[in-house]
């Protein structure tokens, strides 16, 4: 089966990507907390496309998180399924954009660009095979 890296990005892709989640969690029969409550054998037959499976039997997501605010994590974690992400695979910047819609790209965020990078490639480096990214 192939497998998915998952990226959501800035407010809205975070807000989208949260819902996505929640959606794919109920498919495959995980609780908020990615533990497996389901009643039908067919709901983890696919369960790698979108999921590592942790050594305590919980499933996490395949998924990157990246914003410039610290709101939009603290929204993402504090959700329904906020417990269900590695908080390694999240990146955000503490101070924010300042109520900025235009900036200059600063050193900041460039190395916030460069570790969002090296994240999404090390996360690749553990698919066997590897489909898409989304």
């Amino acid at each position: 089966m192939r497998e998915i890296l998952h990226i959501q990005g800035g407010q809205c892709g975070n807000q989208i990507g949260s819902k996505f989640w929640e959606v794919v969690c109920d498919e495959h029969g995980l609780d908020p907390t990615g533990h497996y409550v389901g009643t039908l054998d067919l709901q983890l037959e696919h369960d790698n496309v979108y999921y590592n499976e942790a050594s305590c039997g919980r499933f996490v997501p395949r998924a990157v998180l990246m914003d410039l605010e610290p709101g939009t994590m603290d929204s993402v974690h504090t959700g329904p399924y906020g417990q269900i992400f590695r908080p390694d695979n999240c990146i955000f910047d503490q101070s924010g954009l300042e109520s900025t819609w235009l900036k200059v790209i600063t050193l900041r965020e460039l190395s916030l660009l460069t570790l969002f990078s090296m994240l999404c490639e090390r996360r690749l480096r553990t698919v066997t095979t590897f489909k898409l990214v989304i």
